[in-house]
Order: C-alpha cells, then structure tokens, then sequence
C-alpha cells in the first residue's frame, strides 16, 4: 500500500438529498476522534446542520466544514448540501478539494438524482470515489446501482469490494486488493474473517475485472496479466492511486454511515490514494510556489464574529496580521462545523478561516502583492425562480438592501434586482426552497421580516391601426396661464422597432423650442397605455399646432401631448403584448417524451430537440413559452425528471395576447391601480 506524506488535505462530500452525507460526516469525524459521540438528525446535535435554517428542515442548507485527523493525517472534510437548489455550494467546495466522495442511495431509480454532480465533476476532472450508502436495507443490490452510476459517468467505475450476505442482509464485505473478508460490527471496526468458501469464485471474477480496468491505462500491468502473473498488492494499490489522481478510473465501495459500516475502509482509501494539495493546484492551474495564496470558496457572515471567508491555502504560509492586496487579515481559524479554534498561521494544503476581510469575495484569489495568478472562477450558477419582495415594516427597506448583500456573498447563485417595468423587488435563485431559506437568513441572522409573492409578468402593449389626434391644454387663473396645442399622427410600427418621434412642423407653429417638450409628454404617457401597461413599436409625428406668445410653455405643451395620446390612442385599436421567452431544458432521454404534456399545458410550442452534447443519456428540448408560464416551471420540471433536469431561458420576442387571457390581464391590471 502507498504511503500517506501527511499533507494536508481536503475531501468535499456531495450527492443527491437523503443520501446520508451529513451522517457521512458525523461517523468520519466520530471515526477520526474529533468528537466524542457521533450526533444525529433525529437529536439535532451533529457538527454538520446546525443552523437554524438546516435544523428547522432537517436537510444541509449550507456547507460544513470540519478538520479532523485520521492515523495520523490531517484533513479537512466539507459537507455539502445535497439539495439540487443549492448545488452552487457543492460546485465551490470541490474547486478546492483534492477529492471528492459521491454518497448515494443503492438502487437504480435513485442512481439517476446523482448524475448532476457526476457530470460536474468530470467535466472540471476531479478526482471522486463513490460511497453507496444505506447498504444496510435488504433491497440493496450493489450490482444494479454500479450499472447505472456507469451510465451516467464518463470514467470507468471499479468496484474496490463485493458484499457478503447472510441471507438478504449485507453483512460485511471482501476487500478486492487485499482479499480479505470483513464482518461488520456495528459502532467498532470490522472483524477479519474467513473467506467463506461459497464466496471464492465471486471474489475471484470481480478482482479480475478490477485488474483489467487497472490494465486499459497501464502497458507493465497489462503485459503481467497476459502472462497470468498475480501483481503483488502493493503494485495493485499504486495503480489504484494513480488512476484516482489522474481521475481516469473511479473507484466504488459501499456500506451504512448509521451504523458506522464501510467508513473505516472508505477513509483508508482516501488516506493512500486521494492526492495532496500541490497535484490539486497544478491540476486547477492555482499557483504552487512563490508568496503565499490562498483561494476563498466560502464567506459566511457569522453575526457578532463578523465575516469570515474560508480559503484554501495553495502556497507558503498565511499569518493572522498579515496585509495582503485586498485587506489585513483579522483573525485566522479552523472550523469545525459551527465551532471555530483559533489558529496564527497556515500552510499549503490547509483550510482556514481569514477574519473581517470586507473586500474579499467568494472566487477571489488572495496573495500579499495582489499579482498571483490561478485559475478563473466559475460564475455562479444561472438563477431559475423568482420572487418578488419587500419588508414587512416599510422602514426596514434600506436594511433589507444591506442584508441581501451579505446573504449573496454568502451564496453566489442568488441575485436580486429592481425590474422597472414593474417597478418590483426581485429576488433571484435556483428554486423555492433556496429562496425561502434566503428569507429565513433575513429573519434569523438579520431581524428583517419578508413579505414575498409571485413577481409581475412585464406584460407590454401596442396598436393596430393609425390615427391623428388634436389636443388643446388651455388654463386660465390670472396672471400668466397655460397654453398648448398639438396635432399628432399616432402609428404602428414593426414589432421590436421601439418608439420613435418626430414632427414636420413649418412655419413656426410650434416653436422648436417647445418641441421636445411635446415628445417629453408623449414619452410620459407611454409608460402606462390605455389597456395599463407601457406602450411599445409606435410612432408618432407632431405635424401642427399653435402657442401663446404669453402663455405658452414647456408645461402647457407637456399637457397637451399627454393629452392627445389620451385621447387619441384608444381609437388605435390597443393590444397586449405578452413576453416569450426561449428556453432550453436539458433532462435525461428517459423523461424526454414527458415534455409535451408540460410544454402544452403551459401554452408552450416545442421548436425541436436533439441529443445534449457531451451528456451521454440525455436530451435538449428547444421550446417557446410564455414568461407568464415561467415562474414554477423548474418545480414541475424537477418533478417530472426526478429532481435532475434543468434549464436555461432568455427573452425572445413579443406576442400579442388576446381572449379570456387577455381580458383576465387587464382587469387584474385596472384592479390593482385602483
């Protein structure tokens, strides 16, 4: 077996919700030493999920980040949620870990929720192992889940060991390299055992097939088994490292976090196999020599302690005090879930804290002159569901601004923006849940009640037909009064050619330096048309008028232009004009001829599809759908495709809206301005 050089190192744990990760975690750590008792969801009193908003849902709501060391290595372990809403948190931790472990279910149905993380991680070439949890249910069949993983991973998948059953309960396992047999015993390590007899041809073909996988990136091993000489178990274990390093092959092993089963052997792996930090820099492109930098993956904004942005230290040695580029470092410290330890420097391999650096932002990479230089960031996650928001207490509106900025620090794949057309508060994510978690933060960390409701749609409007329209504002009240007179054409254009204005005005009927007050009037009444929504694709010409050598000005032709559009567009034969948008789903082939139903119940139109580049097994499904039917339709979406599928939208064009439809729009449009 390889050497462990006791660097440290990290290993992040992703895959599907209710795989078991957090319980993952607890039994690693309980494994490592570094708590006395292993906690539970059902006590609430693990290391991992311990805020308000994990506890309250009893679910991972945000990475946890416990250091530990097993036999003598210190590590790092992060903990991501497993939650397809906040997959932005697992994409940050494994851009910093050495490897990663893909918990999941056994089965074939539950196999599929893991392809988003599998396809994530091969893509960016991460070295990963897959943990088949749960192995402890009498329907687990090892065999039937590591087929389907295959199909949705690019690599290889090796199984490392082979259940050994007592009837329909898995009870412990044979080590494929090694070939020994472990009993399982619930809370201690395994107990070496005798191979059992019936078991010995089993063992023999699954080792043999661990060994020609081994052999396709190998020529010495190759030629060995062709000349059926047995390598020896060493040499297999180096081969083993090797190929998880360079993340050709992935290997699997299997057991229950809740009864403490197959951890220990999961962590040996980890131990002799998963790479250390300067192959992972190298890999990433980060820096591997010269002044210290570190890459910060996480900020969190911990209320009295203030902000802290966890990083990994990639080369030489951060202190707490030291100046860097973006800040002064104030205060360094390990974490341990929600427990912190103060630490005054670090090292290459090393997460750590770095206290109060307000300028640092997630992604940043961060060295004492600024010029190191390392891999780009990936943006952030594309954000799906919308709700529209504003504070309880009308007072609270300039702190609710403060508050979102943090909470987006904290997670990137949120954003919020003012929609003018609206004129609404938008706050942006990947779905329901993740936003009603972001309105619990403002609650909890921030003490800012959120009201929230489903965001306007920015229905527009146009017209059919032409007009010409005269209008006279006249006021008189003593001393100077008011005078304007217009005569505007009003006209259609081509959908998507805007607003435009002129005049032909001749012989001064208009002063020109009324003129653009008359388009400033016309401008202003566009804004909310005759059906109560802003007017678009129309053009309209001063041609004549009159003023008041006295009582004209930029007020009184103001006035006048807004009149004459009032009274002129009516007649104009106005129409609603709803947004449609163009959206790409991306789902496995499998779920693909459920779309239809989806699309037209939502009074979409499917333009085509065609298999996903680079994703084996799945589908792109080009559609039109109105913006109207955008708002839940990643709920239904994730419904329908077992929480995988996806997609990715923009705006394309303006359709007129006419019908029941339309009038439902206008009413609840002329009720609300009421």
């Amino acid at each position: 077996m390889t050497k462990s050089d006791n660097r440290p190192r990290v290993a992040a744990l992703v895959g599907p919700y209710l795989s078991g990760k957090t319980s993952l975690l607890e039994e690693i750590l309980r494994q490592c030493e570094a708590v006395d008792r292993k906690g539970s969801v059902k006590d609430g009193n693990m290391v991992g999920d311990a805020s308000p908003e994990a506890r309250a849902r009893q679910m991972s709501t945000e990475m946890n980040i416990a250091g530990a060391t097993y036999l003598g290595d210190p590590w790092t372990f992060i903990d991501c949620p497993g939650s397809v809403d906040l997959l932005q948190e697992a994409h940050n931790a494994l851009l910093v870990a050495d490897a990663a472990v893909v918990v999941c279910e056994p089965g074939q149905a539950r196999a599929l929720t893991a392809a988003p993380i599998l396809k994530f991680l091969d893509q960016h070439h991460i070295p990963h192992i897959i943990f088949i949890n749960k192995m402890d249910t009498a329907e687990a069949s090892v065999a039937e889940t590591l087929e389907a993983l295959q199909g949705l991973s690019d690599s290889p998948l090796v199984l490392r060991e082979i259940p050994l059953r007592d009837g329909d309960d898995v009870t412990g396992h044979v080590d494929l390299v090694s070939e020994r047999a472990f009993r399982w015993q619930e809370g201690r390590p395994s107990e070496l055992m005798e191979l059992p007899e019936t078991e010995k041809g089993r063992e023999t073909a699954a080792r043999t097939e661990l060994l020609e996988s081994l052999a396709d990136f190998d020529d010495g091993l190759l030629e060995k088994l062709l000349e059926d000489v047995i390598p020896q178990t060493g040499e297999v274990f180096g081969h083993l490292a090797k190929v998880l390093q360079d993340g050709k092959v992935v290997p699997v092993f299997f057991g229950s976090a809740e009864h403490g089963n197959g951890v220990r052997r999961l962590l040996k792996a980890l131990r002799h196999e998963a790479p250390g930090a300067d192959v992972t820099a190298a890999r990433l492109g980060e820096p591997t020599s010269g002044e210290a930098a570190v890459r910060v993956f996480k900020t969190l904004h911990a209320g009295h302690a203030g902000k802290m942005s966890f990083a990994r230290v990639w080369c030489g040695e951060i202190a707490d005090g030291m100046t860097t580029s973006q800040g002064r470092v104030s205060g360094m410290s390990k974490a341990l879930g929600q427990k912190t330890e103060k630490v005054a420097k670090a090292g290459p391999g090393e997460v750590v804290a770095l206290g109060r650096m307000d300028e640092v932002r997630t992604g940043d990479l961060v060295s004492a002159s600024g010029k190191a230089k390392g891999m780009a960031w990936p943006k952030p996650l594309t954000p799906l569901f919308s709700m529209a928001i504003h504070a309880a207490n009308r007072g609270d509106e300039v702190k609710m601004s403060g508050a979102l900025a943090k909470i987006i620090e904290e997670d990137p794949s949120l954003s919020h923006e003012h929609n003018p057309d609206t004129g609404e508060m938008l706050l942006w994510g990947q779905g329901e849940m993740h936003l009603l978690i972001a309105l619990d933060k403002l609650k909890g960390k921030f003490n800012i009640d959120v009201e929230s409701e489903r965001p306007q749609v920015p229905y527009k409007e146009t017209i059919r037909k032409p007009t010409s329209q005269h209008a006279r504002h006249k006021k008189q009240s003593g001393g100077h009064g008011e005078f304007g007179d217009v005569h505007l054409d009003i006209k259609p254009l081509g959908r998507g050619e805007g607003f435009t204005f002129g005049d032909t005005i001749s012989g001064g009927v208009v002063p020109k330096q009324y003129i653009p007050a008359v388009e400033a009037g016309v401008r202003e009444y566009l804004a909310r048309g005759p059906l109560g929504f802003p007017v678009v694709d129309v053009a309209v010409t001063l041609t004549d008028g009159q003023y008041h050598n006295v009582d004209s000005s930029d007020m009184a032709f103001r006035k006048a232009a807004q009149q004459a559009m009032r009274e002129g567009m009516p007649n104009c034969q106005p129409v609603l004009l709803e947004p449609i948008c163009k959206v790409t789903l991306s789902l496995p082939s499998e779920f693909t001829s459920r779309v239809q139903r989806l699309v037209s119940g939502r009074r979409g139109q499917i333009m085509g599809f065609d298999a996903k580049p680079g994703w084996a097994g799945w589908d792109e499904v080009q559609i039109q759908l109105p913006q109207s039917e955008m708002h839940d339709l990643v709920i239904e979406l994730r419904s329908l495709t077992m929480g995988v599928g996806t997609f990715e939208w923009a705006f394309d064009h303006l359709q007129e809206l006419m019908g029941k439809e339309a009038d439902q729009v206008v009413t609840a449009r002329a009720q609300a301005a009421q």
